[in-house]
C-alpha cells in the first residue's frame, strides 16, 4: 500500500493515500471551514486612531476580507486641549476621519475666525470617503463657517453638522458610535 509523503523531510504520514489529510483541489484541508474572521483593534500610529473591523468569508478555498475603518472617538475636550482616542498627541484643533487624527493648522489653507472655515480645510477628510461632516466653530463658536464651505460638502453628498465645539464632539462621538463614516474639524478656543 502506497502511503502519502509528509512535510518532513519526505518521510512517510503512515496514511494511505485516498484516506484524509490531504489538501482537496482548492487547497482547502479536509474539514477546514472558515465563517469570520475578526481581528483584534491594531495599536494606533503616529496621527492615527481608530480601529480596524474585518469579516472574511471562504470561497473556494480562498478569503476574501472587507476592512471598515472606525472613526475614533474624541476621548476628551477642554479649552484649548483635545485628545483622540489612541492618539497620544494632544490638540488644539484638530482634523479627524475613519481611522485617523491630524492637527488642524489652519496656516496651512489661510483660515482665521473671519471668514472661518474654508472647503481647502476639509478636502482631506471629504478624500476619506466620509458621510458626514461635523464642523466645530469653537467654545464661544467665533469660528466662522461661510455658506460656500457648507455648499462644498452637499455638492459632494455630504451631510454637514456645524455646532458649538462641545456640541459638535457629543455629535461627532454620537455618529462614529454608531459606525457611521464621521470627520470632523473642530476648533478648541474661542
Amino acid at each position: 500500500m502506497k502511503t502519502r509523503r509528509g512535510r518532513g523531510g519526505g518521510r512517510p504520514s503512515g496514511r494511505p493515500i485516498g484516506e484524509g489529510g490531504g489538501r482537496d483541489r482548492q487547497g482547502a484541508l479536509p474539514n477546514e471551514s472558515v465563517a469570520a474572521w475578526r481581528p483584534r483593534p491594531l495599536p494606533a500610529g503616529p496621527g492615527g486612531g481608530g480601529a480596524w473591523r474585518g469579516s472574511g468569508v471562504a470561497r473556494a478555498g480562498r478569503l476574501r476580507f472587507n476592512f471598515v475603518m472606525s472613526s475614533p472617538e474624541i476621548a476628551s475636550l477642554s479649552w484649548g486641549q483635545m485628545k483622540v482616542k489612541g492618539c497620544s498627541t494632544t490638540y488644539k484643533d484638530c482634523k479627524v476621519w475613519p481611522g485617523g487624527s491630524r492637527t488642524w493648522d489652519w496656516r496651512e489653507t489661510g483660515t482665521n475666525h473671519s471668514p472661518g472655515v474654508q472647503p481647502a480645510d476639509l478636502e482631506e477628510v471629504v478624500k476619506k470617503g466620509v458621510k458626514t461632516v461635523v464642523i466645530g466653530r469653537g467654545m464661544s463658536e467665533a469660528l466662522q463657517v461661510p455658506a460656500s464651505t457648507v455648499d462644498y460638502l452637499k455638492k459632494n453628498g455630504i451631510d454637514v453638522l456645524v455646532l458649538q465645539t462641545e456640541k459638535a464632539v457629543a455629535e461627532y462621538n454620537a455618529l462614529a458610535a454608531q459606525g457611521v463614516r464621521v470627520g470632523g474639524v473642530f476648533h478648541s478656543t474661542c
